[in-house]
């Protein structure tokens, strides 16, 4: 038997208060891919059949190259946000969980590491 009373309890188990902050980066990041995507697929659609000294002349362009790693950034920045949720609402072994987050996490960091390096390659180094 405790001599707490409910409340006392409860203190201490409810909100981190990072669950909101995670929502709203989700949405801007959401927010964000739309017109980039929309710029994305329009830019693939305009070069298609095209050659690769064509497409690294469209990448060389500063607002292409820009866009293009805009992209990339919050493509993966929105895809780890939502892997992490599921990974946190699914897995219930606490060292599995926190493994499964590290895990993916970095690699989400090096896939788009290796992504933004590719782009700055191509329009910089051609």
């Amino acid at each position: 038997m405790s001599l707490r009373n409910p409340l006392a309890r409860a203190r201490g188990l409810g909100s981190a208060k990072e669950g909101v902050h995670h929502w709203w980066m989700q949405r801007v990041t959401a927010a964000a891919m739309v017109p980039l995507t929309l710029w994305f697929v329009i830019s693939i659609i305009a070069h298609l059949g095209a050659g690769r000294l064509e497409i690294v002349g469209w990448l060389s362009s500063p607002v292409s190259a820009a866009l293009m790693i805009a992209f990339l950034v919050a493509l993966f920045w929105h895809a780890k946000l939502g892997l992490q949720v599921v990974i946190e609402d699914y897995v219930h072994n606490e060292a599995v969980k926190v493994a499964s987050l590290t895990a993916m996490t970095f690699a989400v960091i090096i896939v788009g590491l290796a992504c933004v390096v590719s782009v700055l390659k191509l329009a910089f180094g051609g």
